[in-house]
């Protein structure tokens, strides 16, 4: 059994840093779908019957951008709401949330504490050991709604510990295959796994799989369906969303770009709709809560000279959704990308819907776990016979460094592949300026 951060120095703090890199180290795997391990250790702490109202959240694309806009919502209106997502951008902080702000680095450790007291000789992976402490930290402060991000799949996902009062499944597509399936249908099966025996579940694709109505149909789940239950319109100024005898006109778009979100916010509105019993949500809070939501990564502009455009999208159905957003940009000279991903994702699909769009590559090798090399990226841009100059970069802290060497004023830079890759850039964005010596 792995030592614990300070077992070698008694009375030393356990920093947050201390925790998570003992727990990196707790797992034989970085990933073990399957639920028997926590459930045994949320029984211990007494987490699995939680007051507050739960939204758990599944899909391949449009999770973060669904929680983001529902905590929005409820938390503007006056709701105390907790919110768990992953990955992180820049702080592990950011994945547990009381009311929009990260959880400081002395509630998370005294969270996992308790989590260690609790399971004795349980192994956890990084990820199930953070999803108990979200939920002890939730289960202490009193919230009224707790929203809740699968990591991945749904099914055999440690969130799907806690039966959810309402199921969302947002858009379903190709990601994640050496776990999920192959095929659509095979991964929704695996996101249907979140909805529960006569309770309530929204769908966002307007796509829907075969599986996941099967799915529905044998649990007895109220699944509203987009396009059938629910349907919005885009309207010159605004849009409008409607569902049985409710009607909301002249919404306001999401602050975030892309057409796309209106599914997603539409999606929203049925779980706010399905809720108003318990949680009443006026048109007014609707259009406050989107109007001011915010979400770093997903098509992130940095103006100035150069601007700079950063995007987690890592999946096909992603990165075509960025491309979309792209072409409704005014056009620049040249475009720059800066590609950095890890050795599971789609590389050739990827590349491929970005081709078109990009006069200057810069490849990076990502430094992480299953992080991609820069040279086997540059081997898959061979494989299309694409003829903008390409590099590759041993960081992608070269690759940006290197892109915005070459990038002129006017001209646009691209950084998209991976929640690593943004973090890493964003980090460096933010780096403080030196000061300067007397």
């Amino acid at each position: 059994m792995s030592l614990l951060p300070a077992d070698s120095a008694p009375g030393v703090r356990r920093t947050l840093g201390d925790w998570l890199r003992w727990q990196e180290s707790l797992h034989p795997t970085e990933i073990e779908l399957g639920l028997e391990r926590c459930r045994a250790v949320a029984a211990r702490l007494g987490l699995l019957s939680p007051t507050a109202t739960v939204i758990t959240v599944a899909g391949t694309n449009g999770k973060g951008s669904t929680v983001a806009m529902l905590d929005s919502i409820y938390r503007l209106a006056g709701y105390r709401v907790g919110t768990y997502t992953s990955p992180h951008l820049l702080r592990y902080n950011e994945r547990i949330k009381l009311n929009g702000m990260p959880v400081d680095d002395d509630t998370i450790c005294a969270a996992f504490e308790q989590v260690e007291a609790a399971r004795a000789d349980t192994p956890l992976t990084f990820f199930e050991f953070g999803t108990l402490a979200a939920l002890v930290i939730f289960a202490r402060a009193g919230l009224e709604l707790v929203i809740l991000e699968v990591g991945m799949g749904g099914r055999l996902d440690a969130v799907n510990i806690i039966d959810p009062t309402v199921a969302v499944i947002a858009t379903l597509d190709i990601d994640h295959v050496e776990w999920l399936g192959h095929t659509r249908e095979a991964i929704a099966r695996e996101k249907a796994g979140i909805m529960r025996r006569a309770t309530p579940a929204v769908c966002s694709d307007p796509a829907v799989p075969q599986s996941l109505l099967d799915c529905a149909e044998s649990l007895g789940a109220g699944l509203a369906l987009l396009g059938v239950d629910y349907h919005f319109q885009p309207t010159e100024a605004g849009w409008t969303w409607w569902s049985g005898e409710v009607v909301l006109e002249d919404l306001p778009r999401p602050a975030l770009m892309g057409a796309y979100q209106l599914r997603n916010a539409a999606g929203v509105l049925k779980v706010i709709d399905l809720l108003q019993a318990a949680h009443a949500i006026t048109p007014a809070q609707i259009a406050h809560g989107l109007e001011a939501v915010s979400l770093r990564g997903r098509f992130q502009r940095l103006p100035g000279a150069v601007e700079t455009i950063l995007d987690v999208a890592h999946n096909a159905q992603a990165v075509a959704a960025f491309v979309a957003n792209l072409d409704v940009l005014p056009a620049c000279p040249r475009t720059h990308v800066v590609l950095g991903m890890l050795k599971t994702k789609d590389h050739l699909s990827v590349m491929r819907t970005l081709a078109t769009r990009v006069d200057c590559w810069h490849l990076a090798t990502v430094e992480a776990a299953r992080g991609a090399r820069a040279s086997e990226l540059l081997e898959t841009l061979r494989q299309l016979q694409i003829k903008a100059p390409a590099r590759a970069h041993d960081s992608v802290a070269a690759a940006w460094a290197a892109a915005l060497g070459e990038a002129r004023p006017g001209e646009r830079v691209l950084v998209v592949g991976s929640f690593v890759t943004v973090g890493e850039v964003l980090r460096l964005i933010e780096l403080p300026v030196p000061a300067a010596k007397p």
